[in-house]
């Protein structure tokens, strides 16, 4: 009786690791795109801009006809930039600005999240909608309207005020910070409270219940469910409003063909914009803005460092 033999079947020993690699390789190869435009528009700009900053272009001639050269300078952008006190100024002013702006919006946009979340809210899409749509419309736009409200003999609010007998100055030098901060405020308090909003949805409905069944109140609920539950979302927020308001640029520019008491350094941004491309010193403007990113990450970080404290 003859036994016939199969032959044996083997597996390659390469499949797998041809298999295993190309799966290596995929995440990078769908984020090669996204990576390449990261690195172009964020990345080199940044050492670009560092690198600049160390550097020192001299030019030859009057008007320098007789061409540039261009050497290591070490700190010393940096040291004319911190010696140049219309520039400490507008740090200054906008640290003040943030002290009073950051937090009257982040409490707007939480009062308004709450009210917007409640059980007795009426259309809330709606108006969430509307109070988001301000943060549609472009800053130099916004500025444009606002700026019509702040003009005597265009402004109605000055003919409400004059018949309380009162004379408001929205573009002096003591109050344009402010019309400044009001403007920034409308702009972006919608966007904060959709941020705080969607934090709030992620509450379970348990908790709500639970709250009920033990005769809370609205405002019980808010307090002890809601406000501690959502403070990643208020952290995110003041974090993106401490950034936002070292870059404030279009609000002070657009108000400087109305307001004198405006000038061209008003801003930490607008200052390194003056610099450059009024002054034509792009070194000096880059350390600005090194230190301007600087002085936001050092704001930032102690922030959070405070806000992880209170919670611990």
């Amino acid at each position: 009786m003859s036994t016939v033999t199969r032959p044996e079947i083997r597996s390659s020993s390469r499949l797998p690791s041809k298999r295993t690699g190309a799966m290596a390789r995929a995440p990078w190869i769908l984020l090669a795109p996204f990576l390449a435009l990261f690195i172009l528009t964020f990345i080199l700009p940044i050492l670009v801009a560092v690198f600049s900053s160390f550097q020192k272009v001299t030019r030859l001639g009057l008007f320098g006809e007789q061409g540039t050269t261009s050497g290591f300078a070490w700190f010393a952008n940096y040291s004319q930039a911190l010696s140049d006190g219309n520039f400490i100024a507008s740090i200054g002013r906008m640290f003040l600005f943030g002290i009073v702006q950051v937090p009257v919006m982040i409490v707007l946009a939480t009062m308004l999240a709450l009210l917007l979340e409640s059980g007795a809210a009426r259309w809330p899409g709606l108006f969430r909608a509307a109070y988001f749509l301000p943060y549609g419309v472009p800053g130099v736009i916004a500025t444009i309207l606002w700026s019509f409200l702040y003009i005597p003999g265009l402004s109605p609010l000055f003919d409400i005020a004059a018949l309380v007998g009162l004379e408001p100055d929205f573009l002096g030098p003591n109050t344009v910070l402010w019309s400044i901060a009001n403007i920034v405020t409308w702009s972006y308090t919608g966007y904060n409270m959709l941020i705080i909003v969607a934090q709030l949805k992620s509450i379970p409905v348990e908790l709500y219940e639970a709250a009920k069944v033990d005769g809370a109140g609205p405002v019980r609920v808010a307090l002890s469910i809601q406000l501690p539950l959502i403070k990643p979302a208020l952290i995110l927020t003041g974090v993106f409003s401490i950034i936002g308001t070292l870059q404030l640029f279009a609000e002070a520019q657009v108000l400087t063909t109305v307001a004198p008491s405006i000038d061209s350094q008003y801003t930490p941004n607008l200052s390194a914009y003056t610099t450059a491309f009024a002054y034509n010193d792009y070194n000096v403007a880059a350390a600005q803005a090194v230190l301007i990113a600087l002085v936001a990450f050092a704001l930032s970080f102690t922030f959070l460092t405070l806000s992880n404290r209170k919670s611990k």
